[in-house]
């Protein structure tokens, strides 16, 4: 039986022209930019200068915060600089450029084929390897995963979900790494449970992709403790409260984090990323990356280092169309336009989507008629026409009690409204602004 969340959600043209593609390797870039910031978090600490000579794989700026990854070079060659660069974000910040020479790995990476089923690691040692290899949730929040996995004192977690959904229109990467690293990505979940200390997982699959669920579910049956379960095709339902909900109806409280209810939520990306780091010592140093669009020439999943430029992503899949109005980093509902192709690739990228110009344009906004479609669709139960007037009018404190900072920015209530009011922008708009009122209250 197919479950889903009940509360509001909506359902968008799936548009999944790259389902059925394979995912194929990207060709190294001749420049890699790699950003210190590609995680929830303090930035990390560079750790090279100009001109020195690295290696794939090798650490090359240390998260020392508490909530922070290590970012490692993707590639081999001389760093020519360490500058702002402008990355997907649309803001300047630190990164490291470096020349490409060759394609020379750090000796300790294991690059067999060979899938490694048997775990050595214990406990803490699993955690300790994850935070080594940078791991960061690939499904879009980036927040690290080996703080993920330190459960808090006095909190206890009961089962670990694996987010394969994908529910975002366009985007179609985890699909194809279920479909291709699923005996890997199965030892990841292992792993996760391990250091997790917890006997079930839960692998959440939308039923539009039938092969997916069949091919994890044939390979569950050699794991214990693992189960893959068929969820009905509804957006939000990747969103870490939705997928709960849906899965093991639990409602995580408001303000407050999975594990509150005994849950840990990963992607199906990182548990293949934990696979590599634990098994193979790899760090997240590449990922997959879909790129699509109705008017792009060749649709397709591309393995990606990470600092590869986006335009080199976009040539290889037929360059870009003559009508093209926006390109997206991420997908239509979540993901935000890129103000250059340059920018590079970073963990965070599960997609980039190229709009026609037709599609790209926004429709004029119109008065509320006060249907309160936004309120039946939002997957948090709150008023997004509400909170778009409280924002308009700067009241801050009311924003805050309507629970703002609850929403989950999924686009729902944008997507729905018959007047095409910007409710999102305004929402955004209100929880960067309220975030900085309760830091600064706190921080008193």
């Amino acid at each position: 039986m197919f479950k889903t969340f009940k509360l509001g959600g909506v359902h968008p043209a799936e548009n999944k022209l790259s389902e059925d593609k394979p995912i194929q390797v990207l060709p190294i870039p001749k420049i890699a930019s790699i950003p210190f910031s590609q995680h929830l978090g303090a930035p990390a600490k560079v750790l090279v200068a100009r001109g020195d000579v690295v290696k794939a794989g090798q650490l090359i700026a240390k998260g020392e915060a508490f909530i922070s990854a290590n970012i490692h070079s993707s590639v081999s060659g001389k760093v020519q600089k360490i500058d702002n660069i402008v990355d997907t974000s649309g803001f300047r910040r630190p990164a490291v450029v470096i020349a490409v020479d060759g394609d020379e790995w750090e000796e300790s990476i294991d690059r067999s084929p060979e899938l490694k089923t048997e775990i050595t690691l214990g406990q803490k040692e699993i955690i300790q390897k994850i935070n080594d290899m940078g791991v960061v949730g690939l499904g879009g929040a980036t927040f690290p995963s080996h703080v993920k996995l330190m459960v808090p004192e006095g909190k206890k977690a009961e089962v670990l979900i694996i987010n394969g959904v994908e529910c975002e229109p366009y985007l179609t990467s985890d699909h194809r790494l279920m479909l291709e690293k699923g005996e890997e990505m199965l030892v990841g979940v292992q792993i996760l449970k391990i250091a997790l200390g917890v006997n079930k997982a839960i692998i959440g699959i939308e039923n539009n992709k039938p092969d997916a669920i069949k091919h994890l579910s044939d390979l569950a049956q050699k794991h214990e403790g693992i189960e893959v379960q068929g969820l009905k095709v509804k957006y939000p339902q990747g969103a870490e409260k939705q997928l709960i909900k849906a899965l093991i109806n639990r409602e995580v409280p408001s303000g407050k984090l999975p594990i509150e209810v005994g849950a840990v939520v990963n992607n199906a990306g990182t548990a293949f990323a934990v696979y590599e780091a634990v098994q193979k010592n790899k760090p997240l140093m590449e990922r997959v990356v879909t790129l699509t669009g109705k008017s792009v020439k060749d649709p397709g999943n591309f393995m990606v280092r990470i600092g590869t430029p986006i335009s080199e992503l976009i040539e290889a899949a037929g360059g870009l169309p003559e009508d093209t109005g926006k390109v997206i980093g991420g997908g239509p509902m979540m993901g935000k336009a890129l103000n250059s192709l340059e920018v590079p690739v970073v963990k965070g990228t599960s997609g980039i989507l190229i709009m026609p110009e037709k599609e790209s344009q926004r429709e004029k906004v119109l008065h509320c008629i006060r249907c309160s479609k936004c309120v039946s669709v939002c997957p948090m139960g709150l008023e997004p026409y509400l909170l778009e007037k409280l924002v308009m009018f700067e009241d801050w404190d009311r924003t805050q009690s309507e629970k703002v900072m609850d929403c989950i920015e999924c686009g729902s209530c944008h997507y729905t409204c018959p007047a095409n009011r910007p409710l999102l922008d305004y929402i955004r708009l209100g929880k960067n602004k309220v975030g900085q009122i309760m830091r600064s209250r706190a921080g008193k």
